[in-house]
């Protein structure tokens, strides 16, 4: 669903392709693989078994219309977004850290397998897709996505993304109740992380309304995947952030690739001078005006995810247990705190600590 001042969104319908779409979804966060090139859909606004339509907003609902109370006007973010100079974000670059251990390599490889799963479940064609030999940096292909196609990768994305922040802020808070000790600066982090993800969710929310079909996928992968970085993250929670900066790396490749679709021409209701992103991206964003085109919305969202991809790539080089968190804390001889979004490969340990 496209939010214009033309009052159009896309709605996601496709009852028989349900099951088909779940279980692609459901392999791909449990890591199994059973090829199947059944697997997946084809979407297009103009196809003949649409998986998005076109559909007046008189007929969609507002998916978290503001509740009215006699006292309360507005409720900020608990977590206000930090900001990013317009220089930062054409700065962001598509970049890959080269997996150095086998706990890398296996991160690495998850997530690669991953990415394929989510292909065939979004009905990505074989035109659509870039040079395998660089899956995270390259981001020409034959044949570009329509938005339809951009928006459900957009959810899909973010709705699992929220997910490894919050459990591994979790089980931080939980360990140092504990062990009775600080835990220098990780939980929040985390957690703000967790949220700033979650509000990417909710932006593209506003854009675009999934049928029930995609809400089964998004809940089955979430529920599994929630499950998953549990237990990994007992076991060893240093793959768990390499996987995660790994997994950002794909969304940094993904932001970049679709900014460029629209700087090319091929993503014409994106473009369209009377289109309008949402509200609620406007304030948490602070975003001023002149600067509210899909493309800045998208380059905003983009700084974010570089953010989280130098931050886990880091978290993944600390002591688990020890070392305190070095994008909070005050550093000696008013040395300033690293800024992780322009440092893909994040940071080293004696870097930082």
């Amino acid at each position: 669903m496209l939010s214009t001042t033309k009052n159009w969104k896309v709605s996601v319908a496709a009852p028989g392709q349900a099951a088909r779409i779940t279980k692609a979804a459901l392999i791909s966060a449990t890591m199994i693989a059973t090829p199947d090139p059944q697997i997946g859909m084809h979407l297009g606004l103009y196809s003949s078994r649409r998986s998005f339509l076109t559909t007046p907003c008189t007929r969609l609902k507002d998916f978290f219309p503001p509740k009215d109370t006699n006292l309360i006007q507005t409720t900020p973010p608990a977590w206000p977004h930090q900001g990013f100079t317009m220089e930062e974000m054409l700065a962001v670059k598509p970049a890959h850290r080269k997996p150095r251990t086998f706990g890398d390599w296996v991160a690495w490889k998850t997530v690669r397998f991953a990415r394929y799963w989510m292909d065939k479940a979004t009905g990505m064609d074989r035109d659509q897709q870039i040079d395998k030999r660089n899956p995270t940096v390259a981001v020409d292909a034959k044949k570009p996505l329509t938005e339809a196609q951009w928006l459900v990768r957009f959810v899909f994305l973010e709705s699992i993304a929220g997910v490894p922040g919050m459990v591994g802020g979790m089980l931080r808070h939980l360990g140092s109740l504990r062990r009775m000790k600080r835990d220098n600066g990780w939980i929040e982090t985390l957690l703000e992380e967790s949220y700033n993800e979650r509000m990417h969710l909710l932006t593209f929310i506003k854009m675009c309304e999934p049928g029930w079909f995609m809400k089964i996928m998004i809940i089955g992968a979430q529920g599994i995947f929630f499950n998953g970085m549990f237990l990994m993250y007992f076991i060893n929670p240093k793959i768990v952030h390499r996987f995660v900066a790994y997994l950002e790396e794909e969304a940094v490749h993904t932001y970049t690739r679709s900014i460029k679709e629209i700087e090319d021409g091929h993503l014409p209701r994106w473009t369209d001078p009377k289109f309008s992103i949402p509200d609620i991206a406007v304030q948490y964003w602070n975003i001023p005006e002149g600067q509210r085109t899909m493309k800045d919305l998208l380059l905003y969202i983009r700084a974010d995810e570089a953010g989280h991809r130098g931050i886990n790539h880091t978290f993944g080089n600390l002591n688990q247990e020890e070392d305190p968190n070095p994008f909070v804390s005050k550093f000696k001889d008013h040395k300033r705190a690293p800024r992780p979004s322009l440092r893909a490969e994040g940071f080293e340990r004696d870097e930082v600590v």
